[in-house]
């Protein structure tokens, strides 16, 4: 029987927004993973982003590889909020989920993390 238990992000503090400060590689830290690879052990990951800002900005995701191949990029409309980025990918082996932005410090990014053994 599988086991699920919701967490915060590693990277935010006590639950709260992180603010994306990066506006390049290596971006600011959100998450890191399980560690391990054991099968049916990982962490599905749940993202959420807010622009604050008075205009448009990219936001690149770099979701558990520094490889920018595996980059997810958006641009988030401006003054808008809770615009789903990740939708529960699975990721584990102590990867990282980091975020950059065209404009420093005008994002801000909430989710959780479902902690999953089976």
């Amino acid at each position: 029987m599988a086991i699920a238990v919701k967490r915060k992000l590693s990277g935010s503090t006590d639950g709260k927004p992180i603010k994306v400060a990066a506006t390049a590689t290596p971006g600011t830290a959100l998450h890191t993973a399980v560690a391990g690879t054991t099968a049916g052990t990982y962490d599905e990951v749940w993202l959420w982003v807010q622009n604050n800002h008075t205009e448009d900005v990219v936001l690149t995701i770099e979701f558990g590889s520094n490889s920018t191949d595996d980059n997810i990029v958006r641009t988030i409309p401006h003054q808008s909020g809770l615009i789903p980025i990740i939708p529960g990918l699975p990721l584990q082996n102590a990867a990282t989920v980091k975020a950059f932005a065209s404009v420093a410090d005008v994002l801000s990014i909430v989710g959780f993390v479902n902690a999953i053994t089976d």
